[in-house]
This record gives C-alpha cells, sequence and structure tokens, in this order.
C-alpha cells in the first residue's frame, strides 16, 4: 500500500482476534482428529490423515501470520500504525497452495472410488488448485493497483470455476454407488465449498471497492480466517462422518486392505 497503514484499536484487535480464533479453531480440530482417527477403520483413514496435516499447515502458518501482524504495528497515541516489519502475506498462499489440493484429495478419497478415477480427479484437482492460488498472488501483493488485482483475480477464477465443474459435473456421475446418505453429505459438502471459497474473492476485491485503506485491510484479513476456518475444520468434520459411515459394517483389514492403502497414499 502507498500510504501508512493506520487502524483503531478496534480494528487492530478485530483482526488480531480472528488470527486467534483460528489458530484455536486449527489446533483444536487436530487434537479431534489425532483422537477420533482409531474410530475410522482402517480402510477410510486416509482421508482423515490428510485432514489432519491440513489443521497441522494451517496452524503453523496461523502463527506465523499472527506474529507477522503484531510485528508490523506499532501503538502510537491511540492507534495502530504501520510502521513495523511488513506484514507478510505470503504465509497466508503458501498455506492454501499446500492445503486446498490436500482439501479436495481427502474428499475424493474418502469415497472409495475406482482407482483409475481416483487418480485422475486428484491430479486434476490439484493442479488446478495450485493454478488457482499462484495466480491470485500477484493480485494480493498489488494491493494499491486496482488493475492487477482485477486482471489475476479473473485469471485465478478460470481454474477455479474448472473446479467446480469437476466436483459438481465429473464427481457427481461417480456418486451412484455410493450410500445415501454419502451421497447427501457429500451434496451438502460441495455446496459448503461453494459458499466458504465464494467469501475469498470478497475478501480479495475488498481494496477494490472500498476507499478507506483501513477498513479494507480489516475485511480481507477477517474474511479469509472466518472462510479458512468453514473450509478446513468444518470442511473435515463432513469428510469425517463420511468416513464413519463407510466404516459401520465394515471388516477387519486384511493384508490386501493395507496394502491398498498404501498403494492410495503413494499414488497420492
Amino acid at each position: 500500500m502507498n500510504q501508512v497503514l493506520e487502524l483503531t484499536q478496534g480494528q487492530f484487535d478485530l483482526v488480531y482476534n480472528s488470527f486467534s480464533l483460528t489458530i484455536a479453531a486449527m489446533g483444536a480440530s487436530l487434537l479431534f482428529f489425532l483422537l477420533v482417527r482409531g474410530r475410522v477403520h482402517p480402510a477410510h483413514r486416509m482421508a482423515i490423515t490428510l485432514s489432519s496435516l491440513v489443521f497441522a499447515i494451517a496452524l503453523y502458518h496461523y502463527l506465523r501470520i499472527f506474529a507477522s501482524w503484531s510485528e508490523a504495528f506499532s501503538f502510537v497515541d491511540g492507534r495502530y500504525v504501520a510502521d513495523g516489519r511488513p506484514f507478510n502475506e505470503g504465509y497466508r498462499y503458501v498455506d492454501w497452495l499446500l492445503t486446498v489440493p490436500l482439501l479436495l484429495a481427502e474428499l475424493v478419497i474418502v469415497l472409495k472410488l475406482a482407482k483409475d478415477t481416483t487418480r485422475s480427479l486428484i491430479v486434476r484437482l490439484s493442479i488446478a488448485a495450485v493454478a488457482m492460488i499462484l495466480l491470485g498472488y500477484p493480485g494480493e501483493i498489488a494491493a494499491a493497483d486496482s488493475v492487477t488485482r482485477t486482471v489475476f483475480g479473473v485469471l485465478s477464477t478460470v481454474p477455479f470455476l474448472y473446479i467446480l465443474y469437476v466436483l459438481f459435473v465429473e464427481l457427481g456421475r461417480s456418486l451412484d454407488r455410493q450410500p445415501q446418505r454419502v451421497r447427501n453429505i457429500v451434496g451438502g459438502l460441495r455446496f459448503l465449498l461453494l459458499a466458504s471459497w465464494g467469501v475469498y474473492p470478497l475478501a480479495y476485491i475488498a481494496p477494490s471497492v472500498i476507499n478507506d485503506v483501513a477498513t479494507a485491510e480489516v475485511v480481507r484479513q477477517v474474511g479469509y480466517s472466518l472462510a479458512d476456518i468453514v473450509a478446513k475444520p468444518v470442511f473435515g468434520l463432513f469428510i469425517l462422518a463420511i468416513a464413519l459411515i463407510k466404516s459401520q459394517g465394515a471388516q477387519d483389514p486384511t493384508p490386501e486392505d493395507i496394502h491398498r492403502e498404501l498403494e492410495e497414499f503413494e499414488q497420492f
């Protein structure tokens, strides 16, 4: 930003507390999933393992984001002035670069589709997710340049729309053999993903549509944080529900089951 960012105490605390809330959500989710993992049949644990990994990655990066935000401001005459180290927005994008492909992969893996279908969906969704994140970053760091932000925002929307197509159309064709309860959960999960991911572009364009720099920054940071809570812990609970349903009545694991799980991990 070209001008020095100044926040009221209320604005600074709102962002500070949203980061704190997100850290608590990721940490609690990580602990919960590690504890509940044993209740899931071994054939369906890979998705729970990926969820736990997502929480661990997000927890680490939000700790770094939290520290970077605190170091970027000094309290001067009743206001927080950004006169310290520059706030590092890169932590958030590195987090997304790692966690978004994992989130999409765990959805595909928990469904236990045919091997070729699983591999194809994971590869295509992961490539699209990485492209979406990488294309969004140049616009994110060009907060004062609305044109650059808009151009890269539009470019990153293209792989985003492709991800939605795969999830709603191609994945939908593979759900016929799933239990009815699983199909219902997947339906809700896809719309949850659409709703939570819909917050990100709104936060992304905040600097372009909100004239007050301080307000735009607060909306952006709080919006991203709340969207991450829905897109990770809440999303993970849907994955856990599917895994538990599929675990009901499942037989004890055979050597073939263990070998199959190792193969899935190698595929991923």
